[in-house]
């Protein structure tokens, strides 16, 4: 399907998808308060190792280091463009994966009446951090608490439920990976966990917001697809958000 651009020329859904995305990371690097930290994040993202990325832009392995350091300044908009669009050439070489997760979202309608609050983090967070800023208890796979995550996401899970089509429940569950994902209005957790597993994007941890137990089904999903699982009922969803606000501001 072809997009109309600004001067009249279409281009295709691909095109569009990359340059939505290549001007989403360059802004936020560029209003990042911690430029290096920012690179570092989508570079993960990406999965692209700091060598394979200067080796595509033709640099020392010390020049990326260095920037996502901060012992070299924060690079100038040609710099952050070069980055940017070398990793999602490598993408392109590949497969494609994270270009396929950002093509996948769905409509900003369905995310404003499913999504309480979403955000990127600005530098890396492990697993066992953010439970402590959520006053969260992590019940599953508590082994991988030392994983980073970069962003989280607050749903609704009735508004997805009742709401949203399958294929794009799957989709607004798959967001990213290595992503919090945080439900809220749910029972016991079986349905957002059943739906994730037929998903192949995989968040770094999940959230049940206000219950006691989690359902012993949900809990074995998450075992096996090495998904952590952590139960917030300490807080109410205003102090949550809050706290989270003021945490990773």
């Amino acid at each position: 399907m072809l997009k109309p651009m600004h001067d009249g020329v279409f281009m295709d859904k691909e095109t569009l998808v990359k340059e939505t995305l290549a001007k989403k990371i360059a802004g936020e690097i560029v209003l990042s308060g911690d430029a290096g930290k920012t690179i570092q994040k989508w570079r993960n993202i990406f999965k692209v190792p700091q060598r394979r990325l200067a080796d595509e832009m033709h640099v020392m392995p010390s020049v990326v280091s260095d920037y996502e350091s901060g012992r070299r300044k924060s690079p100038g908009i040609k710099v952050i463009k070069r980055i940017v669009e070398t990793l999602i050439a490598i993408d392109g070489k590949t497969g494609e994966n994270v270009l396929k997760y950002f093509s996948s979202f769905p409509s900003e309608t369905i995310l404003s009446n499913a999504v309480v609050d979403l955000k990127e983090l600005s530098k890396p967070a492990s697993i066992k951090d953010f439970c402590k800023v959520a006053q969260a208890n992590l019940l599953v796979r508590e082994d991988l608490s030392d994983n980073n995550i970069y962003g989280y996401t607050i749903i609704d899970s009735l508004k997805a439920i009742i709401e949203l089509p399958p294929v794009e429940l799957v989709k607004l569950y798959g967001l990213t990976s290595e992503r919090v994902l945080v439900f809220t209005n749910v029972k016991r957790g079986r349905s957002p966990m059943v739906a994730l597993k037929v998903s192949n994007l995989k968040p770094g941890l999940v959230v049940f917001h206000g219950i006691d137990a989690v359902d012993e089904v949900a809990k074995r999903i998450g075992e096996i697809e090495g998904v952590p699982i952590a139960v917030c009922k300490s807080l109410s969803l205003e102090e949550l958000i809050k706290e989270l606000h003021r945490k990773f501001e």
